[in-house]
This record gives structure tokens, C-alpha cells and sequence, in this order.
């Protein structure tokens, strides 16, 4: 009779510590998240990330970040970024299916790539993950948007999204954007400071809030247009 093939000895101790080290991970990543809920955020792992990039590279890299709660945020510039990026915000779950699948017809068709992100998964891969288009990052992206809608209101993705996005080369967060661009608070923004600030986004480096291209100047145009169609009292739809 032949050996019976024996699975190695080491390999459940693997499996132990696999699932005991995603334990651990699972268990930070819930603890910090729960914290977060309360707590304002020190950096986000975008920061850090361009941080160390620039490091390596042994450039300069100051970053300008101030967070502010969302009450001392002007409502024109809560809104501008719905209008701009999610106008479904209020009502989905952290994913927008329909955007999902209408972006990727439109990528099928065009070389350029739009993405059907909401601002919640916007703000998780800020927060937790990095930059870049990758499946791995996607698959870890929607069941940890999904868990975060889940732990956090509405108001409160807006509040951390508003502090930790990108608006110029190390300008995080729209106080800092605010002070850079238009020298006051960002509860002082109106609608005009609103949409610019809100049409350079997703790509503020590209795309200059002090020195707007054609495109941008079309873009927040538009914005406008949208705010006024959603209305002061979207806002109010946010628990």
C-alpha cells in the first residue's frame, strides 16, 4: 500500500497564526475606527504615505492640516462636495451600485477612467488604505466602507472627509484649504470659494484651486448649478 499523503506538520500552526494575527488586525482596525467616531483624526494614511514618498526621494514635503468639526464649516462647502462627488450621499449604504456599474460601462468605452466612488469609500481609502487603482485595494475598500457606515452617521464621514482631503500639494483638509486660498476659516467660504475648492477634487494637483483652468472653471460652475438643485435642506437629510 502507497503513503497516505499527510499534510505537513506546520501547516495548521500557519492557519492558527493567520487567523489569530487578522484577529488582531480585525480588532485595531475596529478599535481605532470606534475611536475616530469621537475623536478628531491626528493624520490619515494618504498624509503619511506622501509623507514618507517625499522622504525617500529627499524632498521637502510640509504638510498644512488643521481639523475643524463640521459645524465650523460653511454649508455652502458641505454641499458643494455632495453636489460635486456623491448626490446620493444621503441615501445609500457606502456604495453607490448604480454609479459602480455605470462607470464601468463608461471605461469600457472611453480611455478615460471615471470612477463611481461615494464619498464614504472616498474617505476610508484616505483614512485607512493608499492611492491607485488595484483590485486588492478595492477588495479591502467596500467591506471596510460598508463596516464604517455601519459604526459612524452620515455627518460624521462628511466631517472626517472635509478634514482629510486633498486640496494642493500637502494642503489636507478644507480649513487648510480655506486659509491657503482665500486667507479665512472655512466657515467663511460661500458658494463660489465652495465649488472651486470642491471642483479640483479628486485631483487637486492637477487641477489648481488658485489657478483654475477652463475645465475647472466650467466644473464649478456646474457644482453651483447642483447645489442649487439640492438645496440648503439636502443637508438636513444627514443623520
Amino acid at each position: 500500500m502507497g503513503r497516505k499523503n499527510k499534510k505537513p506538520k506546520w501547516l495548521p500552526r500557519i492557519k492558527q497564526r493567520i487567523l489569530r494575527y487578522s484577529f488582531y488586525a480585525f480588532a485595531a482596525f475596529l478599535g481605532i475606527t470606534l475611536l475616530f467616531r469621537v475623536v478628531p483624526v491626528p493624520f490619515s494614511s494618504y498624509m503619511a504615505q506622501q509623507k514618507v514618498s517625499h522622504l525617500l526621494n529627499g524632498e521637502s514635503y510640509p504638510i498644512k492640516y488643521q481639523w475643524v468639526s463640521l459645524d465650523k464649516i460653511s454649508w455652502q462647502m458641505q454641499l458643494a462636495v455632495i453636489a460635486a462627488e456623491d448626490q446620493k450621499f444621503a441615501q445609500h449604504h457606502g456604495i453607490d451600485w448604480d454609479a459602480i456599474d455605470k462607470a464601468l460601462k463608461y471605461n469600457k468605452k472611453s480611455t478615460k477612467v471615471r470612477g463611481g466612488s461615494t464619498i464614504s469609500q472616498q474617505t476610508i481609502k484616505n483614512l485607512y488604505l493608499w492611492h491607485g487603482q488595484s483590485w486588492l485595494r478595492k477588495g479591502i475598500e467596500l467591506p471596510t466602507t460598508l463596516m464604517v457606515e455601519l459604526l459612524w452617521s452620515k455627518k460624521r464621514i462628511l466631517e472626517v472627509y472635509l478634514n482629510i482631503a486633498e486640496f494642493g500639494n500637502g494642503i489636507f483638509g478644507v480649513e487648510a484649504a480655506s486659509q491657503a486660498y482665500f486667507k479665512k476659516s472655512a466657515k467663511q467660504l460661500n458658494q463660489q470659494e465652495a465649488a472651486l475648492l470642491a471642483a479640483v477634487l479628486p485631483n487637486p494637483i492637477i487641477f489648481k484651486a488658485n489657478k483654475p483652468s477652463a475645465f475647472v472653471q466650467k466644473k464649478q460652475r456646474w457644482i453651483m448649478r447642483q447645489m442649487n438643485a439640492l438645496g440648503k435642506g439636502y443637508l438636513t437629510q444627514l443623520n
